[in-house]
């Protein structure tokens, strides 16, 4: 692979990274607002409270649902970026996604599920962090 195609290769991984990472910010946030309307509901905020944490769950879910495909696709661009330094990450990286949010997703309206959820959201973002940092020091 000549040298353009690989600064490519790395610069696609890049933005997929990036993109992944908004997506589970997006998602933590969302975690983070059902969260505190579940809280509330449970301390009795009424119905109100109730429907508020129940659309707050669901855009989590959907938040989710798009962090993960978005995961997904940075794992088939750091694939292309063919280098050794890169290849234990990846295995890594690769099997770290295949389990991200496994069963949450039709758990999500379970209370004790969202911290759960938030705990795996933040270990997605603290390894996309440093996948994209060792990726940028590599250009």
């Amino acid at each position: 692979m000549s040298e353009y195609d690989q600064t490519k290769e790395v610069d696609e991984a890049i933005r997929a990274g990036e993109n992944a990472l908004q997506s589970l910010y997006r998602a933590q946030e969302m975690l983070n607002k059902a969260r505190t309307w579940g809280i509330i509901d449970i301390f009795g905020g009424g119905l109100f409270s109730g429907l508020l944490k129940h659309a707050r769950m669901r855009d989590a879910k959907q938040y989710m649902e798009d962090a993960r495909r978005d995961l997904s696709y940075f794992s088939k661009e750091l694939q292309d970026v063919q280098e050794p330094e890169f290849s234990s990450l990846t295995g890594d990286f690769l099997t770290f996604a295949d389990f991200f949010f496994d069963g949450f997703i039709a758990d999500i309206l379970v209370q004790s599920k969202i911290s759960e959820a938030r705990a795996q959201v933040e270990d997605a973002i603290g390894r996309t962090k440093e996948l994209l940092r060792r990726l940028e020091a590599y250009r």
